[in-house]
């Protein structure tokens, strides 16, 4: 009774600890990650980041963070990490191998993000982790874009996996998520902290998760398949300058994707051709399709203008004309391209 009792973690013992709900959603996206020891659970994808940081970093630590990370990523390290005592420093995502030369007495953790949060740089994840294995270092990753089906980072010596399951795992815009899944050498770390913060989703939300997982793929290939045509579509105008997707031929960081990962998401980021701000407004406001919205992963298509110019710096935001992300949901993609095609027209007619 009493050896029962201290296995508190694969058993209906206490709400807080987990209900079969719960994992039977951590179990199926373990399945998913090859490598994988097991996977924890969180409310929401920026709070997955602060459990898997909180569980590697200490006061007195560095971090190395890819200059491209989610805003909501670098504002943590540079307000709640700070506060602890914990510097981070930012590097270029093209930087490779040549990280070794950031690595200092202190670095303890590498977080990568693959692609680049709004630009869509591919890191060359392999290089990286090299490094970071012959240096003691924990890496981590935000693979929300490609979620395991399409990127196995714990497969290529990554060693903790970080999703928003808001996005993908949902797919429908009705609950929040997050998740880690972490290899053998991590499990009883983010166990721990996991423990110790008193981490706990709702059965609910675990119940919308998984009604989500089991349509993931099938929704994945739809919002890669139309992002694809919606993307060479937009490369083609020419008003665009430039399109970031990966995925899409031409792309800087094509060959990088094509190697590691084996497929898409309907992400993606355009940069126009400079054009006065009342007309690219007008763009927008035109827009009958596309709502104005930052969340993504869902069924209905979103676009959002952005600068981040302002949270860049280990590398400089000089796009050269106004930029949008865009992502691309399951309408049909030729009322998608109609629809950009008539916010164009608009666009020419308030310059």
């Amino acid at each position: 009774m009493r050896a029962a009792g201290r296995d508190t973690h694969h058993r209906l013992f206490y709400g807080r600890k987990g209900t079969p709900t719960q994992w039977s959603l951590a179990d199926a996206l373990t399945a998913l990650e090859p490598g994988a020891e097991g996977t924890f659970l969180y409310c929401s994808g920026v709070a997955a980041i602060a459990g898997a940081l909180l569980s590697v970093l200490s006061p007195g630590d560095e971090l190395l963070m890819v200059d491209s990370a989610y805003d909501p990523t670098r504002s943590m390290a540079t307000g709640l990490l700070k506060r602890l005592g914990i510097t981070t420093r930012f590097y270029d995502p093209m930087i490779g191998a040549g990280i070794a030369d950031l690595i200092g007495d202190t670095t303890r953790a590498i977080l990568i993000e693959a692609p680049g949060s709004l630009t869509f740089e591919v890191q060359d994840v392999p290089a990286i982790v090299s490094v970071a294995r012959e240096r003691g270092i924990t890496t981590l990753i935000d693979n929300t874009w490609a979620t395991p089906l399409f990127l196995k980072p714990l497969e290529m010596g990554v060693d903790v996996s970080i999703m928003a399951g808001t996005k993908y795992v949902s797919g429908h815009s009705d609950v929040n998520l997050g998740t880690i899944a972490v290899n053998a050498r991590m499990w009883k770390r983010v166990l721990q902290t996991h423990g110790d913060m008193g981490i706990c989703v709702s059965p609910d939300d675990a119940a919308l998760g998984l009604r989500g997982l089991r349509t993931m793929l099938v929704r994945l290939e739809r919002h890669w398949k139309s992002a694809i045509e919606v993307a060479s579509w937009m490369k083609a105008q020419p008003q665009v300058a430039e399109v970031r997707y990966p995925a899409l031929e031409g792309d800087a960081g094509h060959a990088l994707w094509k190697r590691d990962f084996t497929g898409a998401c309907g992400l993606f980021s355009v940069i126009l051709k400079p054009v006065p701000e009342p007309a690219f407004a007008a763009f927008f406001d035109s827009l009958a399709l596309f709502g104005m919205g930052y969340s993504w992963g869902g069924f209905e298509s979103l676009i959002i203008p952005f600068d981040c110019s302002t949270y860049r710096t280990a590398t400089q935001w000089q796009p050269g004309g106004p930029a949008m992300r865009l992502q691309i949901g399951l309408e049909d993609p030729a009322d998608l391209i109609a629809d950009l095609a008539q916010g164009f027209a608009c666009l020419e007619a308030a310059r």
